[in-house]
């Protein structure tokens, strides 16, 4: 237990027998229970699994007849934990890529504070630049930016960063089967706590890499995907707490900057097409544009306010 809570780790292996053992062997010892997820991995994970289960009496196997991804994992583990009435979990990634002295930092605010999720955050680190490789750092600081705005936490930031630890109220409160199941998971996540108006927090950890772990990251498989989603789950976000649970007028300024915006690169569209034709460009459709344009862009920014300053209070 921690601070007089249980405490369950989640272990996601997709192929990882190489690194399981060094997750297991250098869990803490506070963590009562060591729930691995084999996602129908082809090596030897399962075996490996199996191997430390008999060494040590916390570890618990479940395995996935289909491949769900790293989120359908982390949702499986998530709801036994739930299902046992486990106070928080913890997901530590079955590659070794999770440092456990950074864990007591990350359990603190939510055993002791009343913080729902406390995620880790890698690029606030002192030397993070030269440790997370460039096209992670730059790729995750451009998802973490579209991540504020998609899930109303402007405060988080690595929204990459799946070392997390969730309190029990947040388990019972999500439905898990609708999660995100790939590497979106982390963002899809935040939107759906925000959603609840749950407590989220960034704890400073330090990043690991080149211990042998296999990255699955492709950027351009990933990036545009992610940013699909975080599109999808931003207006899913807008609409299930806006409008359905609490009508704001934030949504108004959102829905009349997006109009003046798109009617603004209809004019412009129509400016590029007269000018060259008529030999001098047309006044009233320069106007119409400018001024689509600024009223439309002020508009989303009152809209983001107050997005921001209604989820203040979930710092």
């Amino acid at each position: 237990m921690y601070q007089n809570k249980t405490l369950c780790a989640v272990v996601p292996a997709y192929n990882e027998e190489k690194l399981l053992h060094l997750v297991v062997e250098t869990m803490p010892s506070f963590v009562d229970h060591i729930v691995i997820i084999d996602d129908r991995s082809t090596d030897g994970t399962i075996a490996e699994a199996t191997r430390l289960a008999e060494k040590d009496p916390r570890v618990i196997l479940l395995r996935h007849e289909v491949n769900q991804g790293v989120g359908g994992s982390i949702a499986t583990g998530y709801k036994w934990a739930r299902d046992q009435e486990i106070d928080m979990a913890v997901v530590m990634a079955g590659d070794g890529q999770m440092d456990p002295n950074d864990l007591p930092a990350l359990c603190d605010p939510v055993a002791l504070e009343g913080v729902d999720y406390a995620k880790g955050n890698r690029l606030v680190y002192e030397e993070a630049y030269h440790l997370i490789p460039k096209v992670r750092f730059f790729g995750n600081a451009a998802l973490s930016f579209l991540t504020k705005i998609a899930s109303g936490y402007w405060h988080i930031a690595d929204s990459q960063s799946g070392y997390a630890v969730i309190s029990l109220k947040a388990l019972k409160a999500i439905n898990w089967d609708l999660m995100y199941k790939r590497y979106g998971q982390p963002n899809d996540i935040l939107v759906r706590l925000n959603i609840e108006s749950l407590k989220v927090r960034d704890v400073p950890i330090r990043p690991v890499y080149n211990i042998g772990e296999t990255s699955g990251f492709k950027p351009r498989q990933v990036l545009w995907p992610i940013s699909r989603l975080l599109i999808r789950v931003y207006l899913y976000r807008l609409w299930k707490k806006y409008v359905i649970r609490d009508a704001h007028p934030l949504v108004l300024f959102l829905a009349l900057g997006a109009v003046l915006m798109f009617f603004g690169f209809l004019f412009f569209l129509r400016l590029l097409y007269l000018w060259p034709t008529q030999g001098q460009m047309p006044e009233i459709t320069l106007i119409l544009t400018l001024f689509s344009w600024t009223g439309g862009l002020q508009a989303l920014l009152i809209g983001l306010w107050m997005d921001m300053d209604k989820n203040r209070h979930l710092r």
